[in-house]
């Protein structure tokens, strides 16, 4: 991969293109226009101008602003991956049974780390977005470690297998758990509680998560 080489020019904000690779150039400016305004700040000839090319060098590599989504959405999906395994990585319960509670916890908690630390890529990847990888035919017996739905099914098949969560419970769960999580994020990246402190925050959300575990844990009769 050739380097890729950015000026910067007296009076200037926008980095400008030299020489090197103009396709990870630009999918960097991308990535950069996404943190900043969301889906709205990607636009193939908008990113060509912040890069410093014409649009018709721009449009070699990207075709439309849905080959730009695309490419974004990759690497908010890979950050989001990181978030949720950062979390898991901290769990240390040797308990069966607790360790995988905490665990399902865990992937919660990255989710909502990542909505807030990167409000611009969390909404890309979730208005902008045609299809999260993952939930469409997901087969909750695999966990991929690159799908945040299939950690977040193998997670729950875990609280099964642990007796935790009765098997009657599981069919769904995937959804309810996602549902209560995903809305926590959105209140707190555009909804009323996006002003929290960051220890609030953490309170509010570990609350939250621990509602959904003893929820989950009811066993029906």
């Amino acid at each position: 991969m050739g380097a890729v080489n950015i000026v910067y020019r007296r009076g200037v904000s926008a980095p400008r293109y030299h020489h090197g690779n103009l396709r990870e150039a630009l999918a960097e400016a991308a990535v950069e226009a996404a943190r900043e305004h969301g889906p709205d700040g990607l636009a193939v000839r908008d990113l060509a101008r912040r890069v410093g090319v014409s649009h018709n060098a721009a449009y070699r590599h990207f075709a439309d602003r849905d080959a730009l989504v695309a490419v974004v959405a990759e690497r908010a999906m890979g950050d989001l991956v990181a978030a949720m395994h950062r979390r898991l990585d901290a769990v240390e319960e040797s308990d069966p049974s607790l360790r995988a509670r905490r665990r399902l916890m865990a992937i919660g908690a990255g989710y909502v780390d990542f909505a807030v630390a990167e409000p611009g890529l969390f909404r890309l990847l979730f208005t902008a977005y045609p299809e999260v990888p993952g939930t469409d035919g997901v087969d909750e017996d695999t966990e991929d470690p690159d799908d945040p739905f299939g950690m977040l099914n193998a997670a729950l098949d875990d609280l099964v297998d642990v007796g935790h969560v009765h098997p009657s419970v599981r069919p769904g769960a995937e959804i309810g758990c996602w549902s209560a999580v995903h809305g926590f994020a959105v209140l707190n990246t555009e909804g009323p509680l996006r002003g929290l402190d960051p220890a609030d925050r953490e309170a509010a959300l570990r609350a939250m998560l621990e509602r959904l575990d003893v929820g989950y844990g009811v066993r029906p009769g």
